[in-house]
């Protein structure tokens, strides 16, 4: 058995993620809420068919991953959503940091299928509610090796809950992602945790063809676990921690919607040997 300390080490992140959104239709725009990377809690109305394109990038000290990623969603009931999502690698990591990074996508190689239920709403006021929704959701990866160990399938589970109204929004979330092991080794699980906060300004609450524009400022946990890699484990009993915090902006028109941020280190302490990301 491998035993390895935790060692508090330079900040070294960057994050960006930019979504092109189209709407097939009219209802499918009310999961538009919005955040990027935080868990929230919209669904699609029953019928509502919702189709993103997502261009992101990773950064490590020495190399960048490109990614673009496809997710498709279909309101089964106005509370139960199917999403799918797909990537289109452009270069990948030799060692991958381990993050999800996405509220509806993995930053990574994986395809995943998810359901969302929203099991709790209390609507109030007008356009004011409360509610509450789970993820299951169940991937492949499309690389054999992440990192330097070899990547299994795998299962994330997630829950959030939170406050929407016309001007203001509020979410706040955690999940957990395993992976099984493949060929006697297996990559470390991922907690996490997320916290949004959203604000609509007056002079964009007009109806259409008026546009409307929403910004968020969102923040996200993750506790990756350690690895086991030629039968052992590297296991200190503690776990790396990453805290990031950044804006992301949200605008639409009709049934068209475009979104981007970023997210920037407040805490990093990494195990020895874990990948350190980049700010450049």
């Amino acid at each position: 058995m491998i035993v390895k300390k935790i060692t508090k080490l330079p900040v070294r992140i960057n994050y960006l993620v930019l979504i092109f959104q189209l709407a097939f239709t009219g209802v499918a725009v009310a999961q538009c809420h919005g955040p990027l990377y935080g868990l929230q809690t919209p669904t699609l109305a029953k019928g509502g068919v919702d189709l993103n394109v997502a261009g992101m990038t990773l950064s490590t000290e020495d190399e960048t991953l490109y990614m673009l990623r496809y997710l498709f969603s279909y309101g089964i009931t106005e509370d139960l959503q199917v999403n799918l999502t797909t990537p289109t690698m452009i270069g990948r990591l030799d060692n991958a940091p381990r993050t999800r990074g996405n509220s509806n996508m993995p930053a990574n190689g994986d395809i995943e299928a998810s359901l969302w239920y929203r099991f709790f709403s209390n609507a109030f006021g007008v356009g004011k509610r409360f509610e509450s929704t789970a993820v299951f959701g169940v991937s492949t990866p499309t690389d054999d090796v992440r990192g330097q160990v070899n990547v299994g399938q795998s299962v994330h589970a997630a829950i959030s809950t939170g406050y929407a109204s016309r001007t203001w929004y509020g979410w706040l979330g955690g999940g957990y992602h395993y992976y099984f092991g493949k060929n006697g080794e297996q990559l470390g699980d991922l907690p996490y945790a997320s916290a949004v906060v959203g604000y609509r300004p007056n002079i964009f609450m007009g109806d259409y063809p008026k546009p409307d524009w929403r910004i968020f400022i969102e923040s996200l946990a993750e506790f990756p676990g350690e690895a086991i890699y030629e039968g052992n484990l590297n296991d200190s009993g503690t776990r790396s921690t990453k805290v990031l915090v950044g804006p992301s902006f949200l605008g639409l028109y009709g049934a068209w919607g475009i979104s981007f941020g970023a997210m920037f280190p407040a805490v990093q302490n990494l195990t020895p040997g874990a990948v350190r990301e980049n700010t450049e």
